[in-house]
């Protein structure tokens, strides 16, 4: 649900990133999907250190699955990875594999730096523009953007390789908020990633992300609003070796 398609937005621009202080290797983040009382999946998001062609990377892991009664229906398990630069969030490599129900899908990507392409086991390869991230990668990614240089109202750029094609996604920057979590109050930055109107969602603006407004940018809130079904919420429900200490509001 995460990725629905985005639209042309106007005045766009490729946010400006600073020095990593957002993430270390050994994070681990667990978030609940919840559907009003209905605990309906969790998504967990970790990170690690390896050799990758012989150069120290991150490596992503993100693991989204329902759970309960959820998990009996649907029978989701979605697992995302990706072998990325420590200094510039570029990725060398991507792992998609998708279980939904009785649907399956595989797929390994490869980055080639040097001559701006990737390479698909599925589709073969294909151009693509030089900052070019996957799905796992562009999550950290935005976690290092200088918010101080962005204005509320602005449109950012992150070009994604998702599903064999070019995925430009766009994200509305909303300001600032101070929110409820279960560990307090914490002043945010709220973003909303532009989102098509049609059988999801009603308006562009269904989908919004709370990021922590401190040296972690930590992401601590996802609500989606979706036709039929109503706000799905996802929310961080327990943190470990983040590289700096959360702030709270009084």
């Amino acid at each position: 649900m995460f990725l629905a398609l985005p639209v042309c937005a106007q005045e766009t621009f490729t946010p400006p990133v600073k020095p990593n202080t957002a993430f270390i290797a050994g994070e681990h983040l667990t978030y609940q999907i919840r559907y009003g009382l209905i605990v309906a999946g969790i998504t967990t998001l970790s990170l690690t250190e390896e050799v990758y062609q012989e150069k120290t990377v991150f490596h992503a892991l993100t693991i989204g699955q329902t759970t309960g009664l959820a998990d009996k229906l649907y029978g989701v398990k979605d697992i995302y990875e990706s072998w990325f630069d420590k200094n510039t969030n570029l990725p060398f490599k991507q792992i998609r594999n998708i279980s939904e129900g009785r649907y399956k899908k595989y797929n390994e990507v490869t980055y080639n730096r040097e001559n701006n392409t990737v390479n698909s086991k599925l589709s073969g390869i294909h151009s693509v523009p030089a900052d070019i991230l996957d799905l796992a990668s562009s999550f950290y990614y935005i976690r290092r953007i200088d918010f101080s240089k962005v204005t509320e109202g602005d449109v950012l750029l992150v070009n994604m390789f998702f599903s064999d094609g070019i995925f430009p996604f766009h994200l509305v920057f909303k300001g600032k908020e101070t929110i409820r979590t279960k560990f307090g109050k914490i002043r945010c930055i709220k973003i909303c990633p532009v989102v098509e109107v049609g059988r999801m969602f009603k308006t562009q603006n269904d989908l919004t992300i709370w990021f922590t407004d401190d040296d972690n940018c930590l992401p601590v809130l996802v609500k989606m609003d979706i036709r039929i079904v109503g706000s799905v919420l996802l929310k961080l429900i327990h943190y470990e070796n983040i590289a700096n200490t959360l702030i709270f509001q009084k």
